[in-house]
């Protein structure tokens, strides 16, 4: 069901187990440049990365361009910020930047139906019956999104006790879809939140300021959280964690600039 945004979203950093199982990290590549800068303004109004220089191309082969200076400025600093190798997953603005150009400016409709899979099962939909902490715990920092929708979406999600899956009303799943961003850079990164928070509704509400980031990702670890504060931490998922959540803040610095 998803399998059209793991593979557009595939910017996203290894989780470091799955990575000693591939054989370890790649092979990074030398830095060969002097100077990271942004370019002219482009002819479509972009603003290109210049490597001493010199364009820079997308994997795609097309021109890595951000649409405003800001933008531009953080792809660049990231650029700068390499020191003697190019490390990608260093570069978060710089790989959704990849995957916007490569996949939405030109399709974005699919990455739009998989979003909306996603409130048809999203996370802050499933409750908790016991214990009481945990419940009280998802309430406090779910209730307000789901609210939130509501009131500003026009779209009435039904809460679930337990993990079996239940359909969620349509007409609350095409309001919120009608809130889904199409601007390619926009989508992108509320697809990303999508993807590393397992809900929907948290990356609309982080798109409209009905939640910043940080509110977000401590929502979407609701339960891990509490879950280790029961056994204990787990440094690994921690660690994983400390990842994806470079990737969040890339997403949301997209939409604040964007």
């Amino acid at each position: 069901m998803r399998d059209i945004l793991t593979d557009v979203l595939a910017h996203q950093p290894l989780d470091p187990q799955e990575s000693a199982r591939r054989g370890g990290r790649p092979a990074l590549r030398k830095r060969f440049y002097t100077q990271a800068q942004v370019g002219d303004a482009a002819a479509d109004g972009s603003f290109p990365l210049l490597l001493d220089g010199k364009a820079v191309r997308t994997p795609a082969r097309r021109l890595l361009a951000a649409p405003n200076p800001a933008l531009a400025e953080k792809i660049a600093a990231e650029w700068t910020a390499q020191i003697e190798a190019i490390d990608p997953s260093t570069m978060p603005v710089t790989r959704l930047a990849n995957v916007v150009i490569d996949a939405l400016v030109t399709a974005p409709q699919p990455v739009i139906d998989e979003v909306t899979k996603y409130l048809g099962s999203d996370l802050i939909c499933y409750r908790a019956g016991t214990p009481a902490s945990l419940v009280e715990r998802q309430a406090q920092a779910w209730d307000p999104v789901l609210v939130w929708a509501r009131q500003a979406l026009g779209a009435r999600f039904v809460q679930i006790e337990g993990v079996v899956y239940a359909e969620q009303p349509p007409a609350a799943i095409a309001a919120a879809r009608a809130a889904i961003p199409a601007e390619p850079w926009r989508l992108g990164a509320v697809a990303s939140m999508t993807v590393l928070t397992g809900s929907a509704l948290l990356a609309l509400a982080v798109a409209h300021g009905a939640s910043d980031a940080d509110a977000a990702w401590t929502a979407a670890h609701v339960d891990e959280d509490w879950q280790m504060q029961q056994w204990g931490r787990d440094e690994a998922a921690l660690a994983r964690r400390a990842l994806r959540q470079t990737e969040m803040q890339a997403a949301a610095m997209v939409l604040a600039l964007r």
